[in-house]
């Protein structure tokens, strides 16, 4: 077992423990924090909402990060350098915001809350990139469960520490100048990390940190597939926990104490301990039976907020409810965590860290209105078993993608794009227009519920479109897939092909989409000689 724990005693653990708790320390002070200033500030509601807008840094901080990638400061190095940076401006803005009284600085209080929204997802990237620099693969486990605990801790302390010993003693000011001085032990660690050994050099020009990342990760095999899998993963997780307080409060009827008690504080623990004891089990995991099985752990874990939702409401069932949804959730996350490291080409782990990064990000940050809508129309019990559901895509991607995270792993090199036949590639356009389709739905959606536009009369056949052209694209790779394994066992008497399972989903096709068949017509022609 000491085998297992080695990683924990290392100096890269407590270099790890304070960088990432300086990762989690700013983004309650931007948030949840700083609206409990204005709100006793008696700062108007749409206000406080509009500031929410300050966390877009997270979602596109891809933007900067080849910036971090090209140039080297002068002092300390490519990665340390930047941290270097990006921790003193986070703490002068800090400061700087303690200064500041939301009802007479109010505009001057939203630059600052972009800017440390800024310098924080900034930190972020190089944090990302020096991770995945140092740590050897069989690392990457404990790494990511060690970052996870000390971004845990920073949310704790920033978020309900803060507002207790602002609300009880200290006030906001120096509330947010006692938050700026926990980062200088962070500034310590960070003089303390080892610089990567850079064997490949940085960028020349701003076309290699920015092109040659993109072509890098696009010219490997299964790359889209990936993409959609780092999409898909946390997906049931993010519904669940999009409205999770709104159900526990409002759908079940706990008060709001109890629930801020035993989802943010037990919660939290649960998280803590899962993400740890998920890097202990994946010094001994694969990378793929990692993500499998914590993956399935984190669909299932679901069920328990449906067991409230059908049941008596009791305070130890939500306890139990809450504690195991959270650890399983934590040890899905210190895999996930150790999947972006392993996917990121240390010459440009920067760029593709903060890409892969931001693509994770797209379920928790845009679920919560569509998650609205379905609560709305199916009831709490329906959602929650929806949850469950919503997170087996992204596993079945994770098993088509075995053979390539497996080769990654072992050899630390990233197998090359295999060039597939032209029916193929039709069925993977098909698939992007279905899911383009999709979005487009879900964007009417939300504009027709805001009451900005009536599009009620285009949803349903979006809606429609969308999902006959992601069911055709399942079904015609369903059949591609099946009658490889036929072909291969020699079960040749009865092959299953592609044009098959094609012709199934065309004829399954609504009426109203006419149109669409129409033009699907000529991509299921194509598809009679596909491989997967």
């Amino acid at each position: 077992m000491n085998h297992y724990f080695r990683v924990f005693r290392q100096k890269n653990a407590a270099v790890l423990l304070l960088l990432g708790f300086a990762s989690g320390l700013p983004l309650a002070l931007t948030g949840g924090t700083l609206q409990a200033w204005m709100t006793v500030d008696n700062i108007d509601l749409k206000t406080i909402g509009f500031f929410s807008l300050v966390g877009q840094a997270y979602v596109f901080k891809f933007l900067w990060s080849p910036m971090m990638d090209r140039y080297t400061p002068p002092f300390l190095g490519r990665r340390k350098g930047w941290l270097l940076i990006t921790q003193l401006a986070l703490v002068a803005s800090i400061i700087t915001m303690g200064f500041m009284q939301p009802s007479r600085d109010l505009t001057l209080m939203a630059a600052l809350a972009v800017l440390i929204a800024f310098c924080s997802a900034s930190q972020d990237i190089v944090f990302d990139a020096w991770k995945t620099d140092v740590l050897p693969p069989e690392e990457r486990g404990s790494g990511a469960a060690i970052t996870v605990l000390g971004y845990r801790l920073a949310m704790l302390i920033s978020g309900g520490l803060a507002l207790w010993l602002a609300d009880r003693y200290l006030g906001w000011r120096a509330t947010y100048w006692l938050m700026a001085l926990l980062l200088v032990p962070c500034i310590v660690a960070t003089f303390m990390a080892d610089e990567p050994d850079d064997r490949q050099s940085a960028p020349r020009s701003l076309r290699q940190a920015v092109v040659d990342p993109l072509r890098d990760f696009f010219n490997r095999n299964n790359a889209w597939l990936l993409i959609t899998l780092i999409i898909l993963y946390k997906l049931g997780d993010a519904f669940a926990a999009s409205l999770t307080t709104t159900f526990l409060i409002r759908g079940v009827g706990f008060n709001p104490g109890d629930v801020g008690l035993v989802n943010k504080t037990l919660g939290l623990l649960a998280t803590i301990i899962g993400a740890l004891y998920g890097g202990v089990l994946m010094q001994r995991l694969s990378l793929f039976r990692a993500l499998m099985i914590f993956g399935l752990l984190q669909a299932v874990s679901n069920f328990g907020y449906w067991l409230l939702a059908v049941t008596d409401k009791h305070l130890w069932s939500m306890a139990s409810a809450v504690f195991i949804e959270n650890l399983c959730g934590g040890m899905g996350t210190a895999a996930f965590v150790a999947l972006l490291m392993t996917l990121c080409n240390k010459s440009f782990s920067a760029t593709q860290f903060a890409l892969l990064s931001a693509l994770s990000a797209v379920g928790r940050v845009y679920v919560g209105p569509v998650a609205g809508f379905l609560v709305e129309w199916w009831g709490w019990p329906t959602f929650y078993a929806f949850t469950v559901l919503a997170g087996l895509p992204g596993l079945a991607l994770l098993a088509f993608s075995r053979s390539t995270l497996d080769f990654t792993q072992k050899t630390g090199q990233f197998l090359p794009r295999t060039r597939f036949a032209s029916g193929y590639r039709w069925t993977n356009r098909l698939f992007a227009g279905g899911c383009g389709l999709l979005a487009l739905w879900l964007l009417a959606l939300a504009l027709d519920a805001a009451g900005l536009t009536r599009l009620s009369a285009v949803l349903i056949p979006l809606f429609e479109a969308g999902y006959d052209a992601g069911a055709l694209w399942c079904t015609i790779r369903c059949g591609a897939g099946l009658s490889c394994a036929a072909e291969s066992r020699g079960l040749r008497r009865y092959p299953i092909t592609a044009r098959d399972f094609a012709a199934i989903s065309y004829s399954r096709l609504s009426a109203p989409n006419l149109s669409l068949r129409v033009n699907l017509q000529k991509i299921i022609s194509l598809t009679g000689g596909i491989t997967p």
